[in-house]
């Protein structure tokens, strides 16, 4: 049975996922409105296939919905979440026999939110901003982009990454420094050209 109280926009996203499974169901919208844009933006940025981008998104909140499990220990829903996503998409990955850009390297906020709407030559120069920062993007290492995306998109902590990704925290902060000193030096290129 739903909670008498609306799910209110500070619960935390644990106390959400709560009352979700307690029945209240606008605890489900208020968590996939919190999520859903830096979800996807995370998925697109790995894969770089909007169809695949959102076939997985939607397997991710379809698990989310039919499973009965919580985050697991020190995770927090993000990165419960973030993790699902992950998953899913290597899972994609190995089913179609592609590789998994994400396991294949070992070595070692560039824009935000508007609510305004901008007008066309603000958005043409936004997009060709994002169009630059895409392109950026597509040129770092797998690792190096999935630690960048979780970060950026994600609103993950390194910590909660390296628990994510199953990698080092030391490995995890390399992979953000030389992603953020790449795409730095990628974007002024591009300026500069």
């Amino acid at each position: 049975m739903a909670a008498a109280n609306p799910p209110s926009a500070a619960s935390s996203d644990e106390a959400l996922l709560a009352r979700y499974r307690a029945g209240d169901p606008a605890a489900f919208e208020v968590l996939y409105q919190r999520h859903r844009q830096g979800l996807y933006r995370f998925l697109l940025g790995l894969c770089n296939k909007p169809e695949l981008a959102e076939e997985v998104y939607q397997d991710t909140w379809l698990s989310l919905i039919r499973s009965t499990s919580q985050p697991q220990g020190r995770a927090t829903f993000r990165t419960w979440l973030y993790q699902i996503a992950r998953n899913r998409l290597i899972d994609h990955w190995r089913k179609h026999g592609q590789r998994n850009p994400l396991h294949d390297s070992y070595d070692e906020q560039i824009h935000g939110e508007a609510d305004d709407a901008p007008g066309p030559e603000q958005q043409l120069s936004l997009s060709r901003d994002q169009q630059r920062i895409d392109a950026a993007l597509e040129d770092l290492p797998a690792d190096q982009r999935e630690v960048f995306l979780l970060r950026a998109h994600g609103d993950l902590d390194l910590p909660e990454i390296a628990s994510l990704t199953q990698t080092p925290l030391e490995t995890v902060k390399s992979r953000f420094r030389y992603a953020l000193k790449k795409l730095r030096r990628l974007l002024a290129e591009e300026v500069l050209t």
